[in-house]
């Protein structure tokens, strides 16, 4: 059993630098190896064969969402010269999964703060149904109390939480649920790692049993494991879910549909993953490109037939 346990903590690191090759290359593409890919998923059914690890269980209950969730008209934001959101209309659909992308600092952030309420909008207005109940995992985290122990921090929110199947169990069993051994409750969370503490924030915004997801860079610092299992959740949650992310794999695996976000406070709605979009912005700039090449051919060709455009003056002949 020992040697079974160090070999799956050996596959799980190996599975870190295979996982980072697999997102970053390019898919369907020679430069993939398919013996490296077909090894990869062999490496990653090992690295969950740990049997502690095998009882991460995300299954909490979703509250009953009705049809009118985040009914947006017109909205807009600014902040000195700086837009971050301009004249932007959409109505939000029950159980629909948005990827929201584009560079840093344009204004995602401040999206979903303007849709959950945490900021008010400089122009437009923004309408929440009333059975919505928000979810949000923020890319800062949450301030915990250094001092608290695990389950104190739990206990803020609810002494228990309801599964998805109705029951009810207490915050003790739902911790073990999300790799909170018994023998953790009570650790102060100065002591967690990085990842743990993610895993705790992920837990503490999931037991309130949320309709309307809302994940900001959820991929940044929870670890494989989590990430598998909080995809598979994803795919299976009957709320509705909104993702900002510069992961490809995650966001092709979860979302149905993205926001774009261009700067300026422009906003266009993409129909399709995010590996399409990826191509789509190649073939553009590949469009574009050649038109340029196109129209330089045109305006060079122009002048050498125009008799008007100055000619260049010869050199004059030794005689001259």
């Amino acid at each position: 059993m020992q040697n079974f346990k160090k070999e799956v903590d050996r596959a799980r690191n190996l599975l870190r630098t295979e996982l980072d090759w697999m997102r970053r290359m390019p898919c369907a593409r020679g430069t993939k190896a398919k013996y490296r890919i077909d090894a990869f998923y062999e490496l990653k059914d090992k690295a969950q064969g740990r049997p502690d690890e095998k009882n991460l269980n995300i299954n909490v209950q979703t509250a009953r969402l009705g049809k009118k969730i985040v009914n947006c008209k017109n909205l807009g934001y600014r902040y000195d010269n700086w837009i971050g959101l301009e004249d932007f209309t959409y109505n939000f659909a029950p159980g629909e999964k948005i990827g929201i992308v584009g560079k840093n600092g344009i204004g995602k952030s401040t999206f979903l703060n303007l849709i959950t309420g945490t900021i008010t909008p400089t122009s437009g207005n923004i309408e929440i149904g009333e059975t919505v109940r928000f979810g949000y995992y923020r890319q800062k985290g949450i301030e915990f109390n250094p001092d608290d122990t695990v389950i104190d921090a739990v206990r803020e929110i609810a002494e228990v939480v309801t599964l998805g199947d109705g029951k009810s169990v207490p915050i003790s069993t739902f911790l073990n649920y999300f790799l909170f051994p018994p023998n953790m409750h009570y650790n102060k969370i100065e002591k967690l790692s990085g990842g743990e503490k993610r895993r705790l924030y992920l837990l503490t915004v999931l037991m309130q049993n949320p309709n309307v997801l809302i994940l900001d860079e959820p991929t940044n610092d929870l670890d494989i494991l989590t990430l598998n299992v909080l995809e598979e959740y994803l795919k299976g949650f009957g709320g509705s879910v909104i993702i900002v992310s510069h992961d490809r794999f995650f966001l092709d695996k979860i979302a149905d549909h993205l926001f774009v976000f261009e700067g300026d406070g422009v906003v266009k709605d993409f129909v399709g993953s995010y590996s399409g979009y990826r191509e789509y912005i190649k073939d553009k700039e590949k469009q574009k490109r050649a038109l340029e090449r196109e129209n330089a051919q045109k305006e060079v060709k122009k002048k050498e037939q125009d008799p008007s455009a100055p000619q260049k003056k010869k050199k004059l002949s030794y005689k001259e």
